[in-house]
């Protein structure tokens, strides 16, 4: 049986992971902070998922476990995702995601060099490296100008993962763009926007506060994004892909679709826009060019920007 070692195993794109990995037939292992409501949820999804405690910032610990584990294929989805959260905390941001990344790619290394087979990692960067580009769309040429903390510390691990590609492990990274679904944590925008839709519609909630409306971002479906990281990791070639749909809408758009698919025709009514809650940095569009990856992985977008609104909508319906 094949060995798979997943961080970040209990976020959205862990879970959609471990569940398409275990359905494979594989063997997977993950790292876990600490008992947590996303825990328990992916324990009752995919119970065959054996969990190992671990920090990401641990390197010991790491290089620990995948002794044990001996893994073939390692996904590095951990780490801090929230740009806001990485102003509050730039240190352990950097901490985390940074270092986190060079712990895990150091310890798959030298997994490889004692043992003599291969180790496969694909780890998940972000179209936040790019910070505000000046070009639209980013595809893997695009400079890498990160404005956030958040953005600066994947950018650190997005050139790692070159180094130790250029040092012999199979490393590949893709660009990963906003992508979202019903497991998406209320925390991020796309999911309090939904909520928010669901719990007015039944009359459970008054307003809505965003910041920037205008903002435009690149929106696809979870799902396919871990699509595109299995078939990157399993690819003759290690190379590094941009993942993203080449559309954009504004988080305006966002709002319209969500309210709308909830039975609220005027949104305007209940939306208040806070200045407070626009993000320093924040780019005012991202939009990728997935062309290689489409020409060279064969991977597309399944779902629409709509699809994917809808899905969230209906789901939050169901909740509230």
């Amino acid at each position: 049986m094949q060995t798979a070692f997943v961080t970040g195993i209990t976020g959205q794109d862990g879970g959609y992971l471990a569940e398409r990995l275990v359905g494979e037939g594989w063997q997977v292992h993950g790292l876990v902070h600490s008992p947590d409501h996303a825990r328990a949820e992916l324990m009752e999804r995919t119970p065959e998922v054996v969990l190992h405690e671990g920090d990401l910032g641990d390197a010991s610990r790491l290089s620990a476990v995948l002794d044990e584990v001996r893994p073939s294929e390692i996904y590095n989805l951990g780490g801090i995702s929230s740009v806001a959260l990485s102003w509050q905390a730039p240190v352990l941001t950097a901490a985390v995601n940074g270092l986190g990344a060079a712990g895990l790619l150091e310890a798959a290394w030298s997994l490889q060099e004692r043992h003599g087979a291969q180790v496969r990692v694909a780890h998940a960067s972000s179209a936040e490296i790019f910070g505000a580009p000046a070009v639209s769309p980013q595809d893997e040429n695009t400079p890498i100008r990160p404005h956030t903390p958040y953005g600066a510390s994947k950018a650190f691990a997005h050139h790692l993962v070159d180094v130790y590609r250029r040092r012999g492990l199979f490393a590949t990274a893709c660009i990963l763009y906003n992508h979202e679904s019903p497991r998406r944590p209320e925390t991020f925008v796309t999911r309090k926007i939904t909520l928010a839709a669901a719990r007015i519609a039944h009359g459970a909630q008054q307003t809505l506060a965003l910041g920037n409306l205008d903002a435009r971002r690149d929106w696809g479906w979870a799902p396919d994004y871990v699509d595109g990281l299995i078939r990157a990791i399993r690819h003759d070639e290690a190379q590094d892909y941009v993942l993203a749909t080449g559309i954009s809408h504004s988080v305006r758009d966002f709002v319209e679709a969500a309210f709308t698919h909830a039975g609220i025709a005027d949104w305007t009514q209940w939306v208040e826009v806070e200045a407070a809650l626009t993000r320093l940095g924040d780019a005012v569009e991202q939009r990728g060019d997935a062309t290689r990856a489409g020409a060279m992985l064969g991977w597309t977008p399944s779902a629409s920007f709509e699809d994917v609104v809808h899905r969230m909508v209906d789901a939050d319906l169901a909740r509230v």
